[in-house]
């Protein structure tokens, strides 16, 4: 398994942390996915936009595509509308794909009525084509709106990318994946065990799902403070044999 096949996505960490960590560097959960000239991005969260521009411009992308509601994974949704809104004349758009009401939630925080509205158009997270990329949604045990997500090369026959987002029953996300795929998964608990009613997940859930369902690699992210890496990968590779890493900002893995 460790020749996995290529997904013919190009995969940029912006992000990879949880809602709060001690390690310096670390960034809430961004992943820039890349092919044939459009990208989109999986999650914004928090302190990642200025890698994003880094990266791509903005305005630019295809649309972002979010998880779930819970504010380490849209945050930086705010810097991205009010660059939208101010760093232009006419303001420009990007689409945002959410389960749930994320626009109200902007609004109310700004106190502000239609301020999502100004630069972003925000559209009901659902299986769609968006320029070259496939994207398929299943919901998840975390929040009532929760979702993994998988994204592919349309009309190609080639493995996928799933990423996870937040995530409590790791068999959850088998639906979406295909042998050979790159599985994206949060391990925030490490080793484990996960803490009752925590609805996150640990390496050894995550090594069984892979056995079950045959990724062609493991990118493990969303590691919470105080969990060993060294540990929770070896508690992968006791039930997984294919290739399995942590990714960092930053990180260009091949996927």
């Amino acid at each position: 398994m460790s020749d996995a096949p290529s997904t013919g996505l190009q995969l940029h960490v912006l992000g990879a942390g949880p809602a709060y960590t001690d390690r310096p560097g670390a960034l809430g959960s961004a992943y820039l996915v890349s092919a044939a000239g459009a990208s989109i991005v999986l999650d914004l969260g928090q302190g990642v936009f200025p890698s994003l521009a880094s990266a791509i411009e903005p305005s630019t992308l295809a649309a972002v595509v979010v998880s779930h509601l819970h504010p380490d994974h849209w945050i930086d949704l705010v810097p991205l509308r009010h660059y939208l809104r101010y760093e232009f004349d006419p303001p420009r758009r990007v689409a945002v794909h959410v389960p749930g009401p994320l626009a109200e939630r902007l609004d109310a925080l700004h106190g502000e009525p239609g301020f999502t509205a100004e630069a972003l158009d925000v559209v009901p997270l659902a299986a769609t084509t968006i320029g070259p990329f496939g994207i398929r949604a299943t919901k998840v045990t975390h929040t009532p709106e929760s979702h993994a997500l998988r994204v592919e090369l349309t009309g190609r026959d080639l493995p996928g990318l799933v990423y996870s987002g937040d995530c409590g029953r790791a068999m959850d996300l088998a639906p979406l994946i295909q042998p050979g795929d790159t599985l994206l998964a949060e391990v925030s608990f490490g080793p484990g065990p996960v803490p009752v009613d925590a609805l996150h997940l640990d390496g050894p859930a995550i090594g069984e799902l892979a056995r079950a369902t045959g990724p062609g690699r493991i990118l493990l992210t969303h590691l919470q403070m105080g969990y060993d890496a060294d540990r929770t990968l070896e508690s992968v590779r006791a039930l997984y044999d294919g290739p399995v890493s942590f990714v960092s900002p930053g990180d260009r893995p091949a996927i």
